[in-house]
Formats: C-alpha cells, structure tokens, sequence
C-alpha cells in the first residue's frame, strides 16, 4: 500500500505573536492587561495546527532570526506537530494581538515590520525540498519579503523541480501570487481582492494553475477545479469574533480532505467551510472544539 503524501507548510515571513487581553480598553491611555499569551503566527504555521487537529501529519518549515525567532522556535518545539526552522540573520518580526472582554472593539493585531530572509537561509531551505522525496505535498503559505530579489532565486528554482515530483498549494499574494499564477501550481486559493490583482475578471482564473479556490469574506466561494468546471458554495451566517486564520483553515481542511478522503475539490471545499467558519466564531486560530 502506497502511503500518504505529508503535507509540508512554508512561511516565509513567520511572526512572534504576543496577545494581550483586556477587560475593556481605550485609545490614548496606559492599558493594563489581565492576561497575555504568546504563540507563533504565520499562515504556514496555522495551517499545519490545523493539519495536525484533524489528523493529517504536518511539517512546518520556517525562518528564525534573533531573539523573537529563539522564542518561535522554543514554542515550535512544544507543539505536537513537526517543524523545521531555517536560521537567518534578521530578527522574526514581532506582531501584538489586543482583545477587549467587553466587546466595545473588535480584536486589533498590530504587526511589526516585514523581516527578510537572507541568501544564506534561503539556500538551506531550497537544498532541503530538494532532498524530500517525490509524492509529497507542500503548501506555500503568506507574504514572502523580498521574493523577487535575486537571494531568492535558488528556493524559486526549488520550487519548480518540487512540481516536477510533488504538489504545490499556494496561499499568498504580492510578487509570489504573481510568481505563482504563471506556474502550473496544483491549487491556489486567495481571496477576491488578490485574485483582482492579476487582473482577472469575474469568474476568470489565470489559466496556468491547475485549480482556483477564491474566498470573499462572507460572500460566496468560488471554486474551479483541475476540469475547469466552475462552483460556488456560501459559508453559513455566523457572528464574527476574529476572522485571523480562517483562510489558513479553510486551506488546511481543503488538503485533508483531498488527501484523507479523496474527495474532488468541491467536496473538499463543502468539508472545509464549517470548520473555517468555527474559527471566524471563535477567538484565536484553530482553536475551536471538535468535531463540529
């Protein structure tokens, strides 16, 4: 019996994630927290949680610098799941999350500035895909800085013999969405303003990837899959508490269950659309009870 391809989530652009929370707050005073919490962030990072939650082994692959990397990397090495973090010399950015108990402000995240990966760093990750065997999968998850700098040549190169030998799920935007919708990816999934940005019209998907799944906050989702047939599923009506993450659930759930279940893409996003609505619902990321 063949076994199961892993699934091997990549963020290039990883963040250390304090969260504090307050019974209520407001602008222009000192705020005191009654509580706080630490977590590593990063749409890579939320999908292999999420991976993991349902079953499907993940391995999640990063970038470390300086003393908000140690700190990612320390809390990496506590979870379930499996990771791999490549060392660079610039600091992992930082990023605050403010929740308010009172419900007077929606949850605020404030995000430091975009840390690069440096050439060094990004060689080692490339010389890794490479040695992982073929029939694997891999999700290409968030922002990249700097992904059209040379320096970033060698993980690109990389990426193109891992669709000679492997799947490739992309979950991005800026240069490496435009990177990406040139390539014969086996999946995108982004949301409408994203996909606006390659300047597609309604129901046009750049013809390169093998299948589009397009989110639109709480509008319909549009999917079309390998034959090119076109679908749209609406999530249900919920009460939103914090909409971080649900995109990376909605990916994660969608990979399971095309890899668990083996079910064609419109299943598979009709799977993944409760459990990205539960994280809508709830505070946090993957963190909502299961099973629905």
């Amino acid at each position: 019996m063949t076994a199961a391809p892993h699934v091997y989530t990549l963020t290039g652009n990883l963040l250390a994630e304090r969260t504090l929370e307050f019974a209520a707050w407001s602008p222009g005073r000192t705020q005191r927290a009654a509580a706080e919490s630490f977590q590593v962030g990063g749409k890579g990072i939320n999908v292999a949680k999420m991976l993991h939650r349902l079953g499907t082994p993940p391995t999640a692959l990063c970038f470390t610098g300086g003393a908000t990397g140690a700190e990612c990397e320390a809390w990496l090495h506590r979870q379930a799941f499996a990771s791999r973090c490549f060392a660079t010399a610039t600091p992992t950015r930082a990023g605050t999350v403010v929740r308010d108990r009172s419900a007077a402000h929606r949850e605020t995240t404030f995000l430091g500035a975009d840390s690069p990966v440096d050439a060094t760093a990004l060689l080692e990750c490339a010389d890794f895909l490479d040695t992982l065997p073929a029939g694997q999968v891999l999700a290409f998850c968030g922002s990249f800085p700097g992904w059209a700098e040379p320096a970033c040549e060698p993980l690109r190169a990389a990426l193109l013999r891992w669709l000679q030998r492997g799947l490739l799920l992309v979950d991005t935007y800026g240069p490496p969405l435009l990177w990406a919708a040139s390539q014969p990816v086996t999946l995108i999934k982004i949301n409408a303003d994203e996909l606006r940005t390659l300047g597609a019209a309604e129901n046009e998907f750049p013809s390169a990837p093998r299948a589009w799944v397009v989110t639109d906050g709480p509008g319909a989702i549009r999917v079309r899959d390998e034959t090119g047939r076109l679908d749209t599923l609406q999530p249900p009506a919920i009460v939103e508490v914090s909409p971080t993450g649900s995109g990376d659930v909605l990916l994660a759930c969608i990979a399971h269950a095309r890899l668990a279940k083996h079910v064609p893409l419109r299943d598979a996003v009709a799977f993944a659309i409760p459990y990205a609505a539960a994280n809508a619902a709830h505070p946090g990321v993957a963190d909502f009870r299961l099973p629905l």
